[in-house]
């Protein structure tokens, strides 16, 4: 794998996301730009954890009931606690797991996603979710397109400013993949609440993010069978009696469809 030089001028979603997160690795400038936002959204921190619980959440479900062994993670994000090959290993060993990031940093902490039970597979692409083409193909040297797989899209479709480029893009992937598989999505509402923390974010030189309607989310999953309960904030897709905030109303919503 050849690493990229990190750049430690403009901040990082996934840094930013690590020091949300407690983690280490991030850098003054993700520091700085977190400190912005977070005055006007305080609660992100909770976004963050709640949105680790949902990926949790959705990775067992789609093992445990789906019946799912093959993931492909786009938009990992630096590794922590209960990743996507974690979650789906501890039910099913043999479970293999596809992650996909274009973030040097993330590319740097790759060996420690490629950590796998014996009796699974993890491995890892450096991709932009832009190129489903080159995501597809080198997935598919690891993945079993014939059967179902579970394409999670976490927090990272926000990052794709056209909605109409986005909606392709997911089409593309999923025509791809077998009947049974499942998609889940977790994105950023329209609303005050999370506007001024994007408006930090977009004038701080990262990537513009882009917030959107509750309809416009869910009509990432036009051709599939959304599931119950729809597209809701995050600690309400099938909380469980350990779920954080479940009370509490959400900047950003996640669902779960099957195709």
């Amino acid at each position: 794998m050849t690493e990229r030089p990190l750049n430690t001028d403009v901040p990082s979603p996934a840094r930013i996301y690590d020091y949300w997160l407690g983690g280490k690795d991030n850098y003054e400038i993700d520091r700085i730009v977190s400190e912005q936002i977070l005055q006007a959204l305080p609660d992100l921190p909770i976004l963050a954890r709640t949105n680790r619980e949902f990926l949790g959440r959705a990775v067992r479900y789609m093992v445990a009931e789906a019946g799912i062994r093959q993931f492909l993670d786009i938009g990992t994000g630096i590794p922590t606690a209960n990743n996507t090959h974690q979650v789906a290993q501890s039910v099913a060993p043999d479970s293999r797991v596809v992650y996909v990031d274009n973030d040097p940093m993330v590319l740097a902490h790759a060996r420690a996603l490629l950590r796998s039970s014996p009796e699974g597979t993890t491995a890892f692409i450096d991709a932009d979710l832009r190129e489903p083409a080159k995501i597809l193909a080198a997935a598919g040297e690891m993945l079993d397109f014939d059967s179902p797989v579970g394409l999670t899209l976490l927090g990272v479709v926000d990052f794709l400013p056209d909605t109409g480029e986005a909606k392709a893009i997911i089409r593309r992937l999923m025509d791809a993949l077998a009947p049974g598989s499942h998609l889940a999505i977790s994105h950023g509402i329209v609303g005050k609440q999370l506007e001024e923390g994007v408006r930090h974010w977009n004038e701080s030189g990262g990537a513009p993010m882009t917030l959107r309607t509750l309809e416009e989310i869910a009509g990432f999953f036009d051709g599939l069978e959304l599931l119950e309960p729809g597209v809701v904030p995050l600690p309400r897709w099938r909380p469980t009696p350990e779920t954080l905030h479940a009370d509490r109303e959400a900047v950003y919503y996640a669902g779960v469809g099957r195709k």
